[in-house]
């Protein structure tokens, strides 16, 4: 593990490699899973005050799903996340004529809609946070249905931890990531 100011950083931050590959994988982390994308509270009072400008970027399936559970649900462990349309998909994915799914917040924000891109969580996966009461772990999360991501990272020599950079600074701030990309250099 790694030290940077109150986080512990899993190596395989620096050691895997990953750059999605959505023409594979069809988006299919907006898809899959037990359970919705994790919230922060900040990212829950977003939702709630900002959910009619992002309806409009949004399916209709998900838009009930949204209407029924609301912007957000607690899960089974007390966590803040998503809520699902039938279980399956995210509420906020919406989905190309050739079912690539993405997300209808970030669609809403690449029009101008919002000033949020997304859940921090969805912007850093691979990458996993969880809150501690001192610390923050930042793990790598492997899932056999990113194999194709790991394949293109692995081609292109990208570490995991540059896959997510714009997430990362966004999450703890640009001098904590240079402090990681320091120790990647060293140990490299």
């Amino acid at each position: 593990m790694i030290s940077i100011e109150n986080t512990l950083v899993s190596e395989e931050l620096l050691s895997e490699e990953f750059v999605c590959n959505i023409s594979k994988c069809k988006g299919e982390c907006c898809i899959s899973g037990e359970a919705g994308a994790p919230l922060e509270k900040e990212e829950v009072t977003f939702l709630k005050d900002n959910y009619s400008k992002i309806k409009p970027y949004l399916d209709d399936k998900g838009i009930r799903a949204i209407e029924q559970q609301g912007v957000y649900l607690i899960g089974l462990d007390g966590d803040l996340e998503t809520p699902l349309v039938n279980g399956k998909e995210c509420a906020y994915a919406v989905f190309s004529n050739d079912g690539v799914a993405s997300c209808g917040i970030e669609k809403a924000h690449q029009k101008g809609a919002i000033d949020f891109q997304k859940p921090i969580s969805c912007h850093l996966y691979p990458v996993r946070i969880q809150q501690y009461d001192e610390m923050i772990a930042v793990n790598y999360h492997s899932w056999s249905i990113c194999s194709e991501a790991c394949l293109k990272g692995k081609a292109l020599k990208t570490p995991v931890y540059k896959f997510v950079k714009k997430a990362l600074i966004r999450k703890f701030g640009k001098v904590w990531y240079n402090a990681l990309k320091k120790i990647a250099k060293k140990t490299s």
